[in-house]
């Protein structure tokens, strides 16, 4: 019988949330977007951006060499 995968549901994070994620400050990860060595946030609203759950996992998961 093959394993079950748990995945968490998509959602989007903000920038708390990525910053507790990473454990990188605000302007490293705006510098990482800027370099394209960081998923890219999207704008959400007027004065809001946030990223895809799934990409920040994927992209810490990668760095600690999980993927």
């Amino acid at each position: 019988m093959a394993a079950t995968v748990n995945t968490p549901p998509r959602h989007i994070k903000r920038l708390p949330q990525v910053m507790a994620a990473t454990g990188f400050g605000r302007a490293w990860i705006y510098e990482l977007m800027k370099r394209g060595d960081f998923p890219q946030a999207r704008k959400i609203g007027a004065r809001a951006v946030g990223w895809d759950s799934r990409e920040i996992e994927a992209w810490v998961a990668k760095q600690l060499g999980e993927a």
